[in-house]
């Protein structure tokens, strides 16, 4: 018996937040033919408010591996939301994170990891993606990270 997205993220006593609203003039996904795109996410708090700080002085690379564990979170909920059941999800196809961090800091990597292992984790083979990181010296309202991706629709 397959195991659905939803009962593997209830298996490991994960809860999909709320999703998140637009701060801005854009949609939080668009769904293009079998491809669905995912605006940037930032971690959040139980509030839904972003969580903050910078990668280096400031915060640890653990820190930053569970901010974006909690942006896949965000991720996964805008696509149940357009979705309706995260079962139709064929592949990760892509995904890309900025990572706010000090000039120094080189490890934006391992705290991307805490997407990609969660979105293994959660949808297993399907859940593997290619992967772009980069560090930036500042991420919109000062949040820890953001990450977007880019997802494949079974038909």
């Amino acid at each position: 018996m397959t195991i659905s997205p939803e009962q593997k993220l209830s298996s490991l006593n994960l809860v999909l937040p709320p999703p998140p609203k637009p701060a801005g003039q854009y949609r939080p996904a668009r769904l293009v033919g079998n491809m669905l795109y995912l605006s940037g996410q930032g971690p959040r708090n139980i509030n839904g408010e972003f969580l903050t700080g910078r990668l280096g002085n400031e915060l640890s690379v653990e820190e930053g591996y569970m901010a974006a564990r909690n942006t896949g979170l965000q991720l996964l909920a805008v696509a149940k939301d357009v979705l309706g059941d995260l079962s139709r999800i064929e592949a990760v196809v892509k995904v890309a994170g900025m990572v706010n961090c000090e000039e120094n800091f080189t490890e934006h990597a391992a705290v991307v990891n805490g997407c990609s292992d969660l979105f293994v984790e959660v949808l297993g083979d399907k859940g593997y993606h290619t992967r772009s990181v980069a560090g930036m010296n500042s991420l919109p309202l000062g949040m820890i990270l953001q990450i977007d991706a880019i997802i494949s629709i079974k038909d």
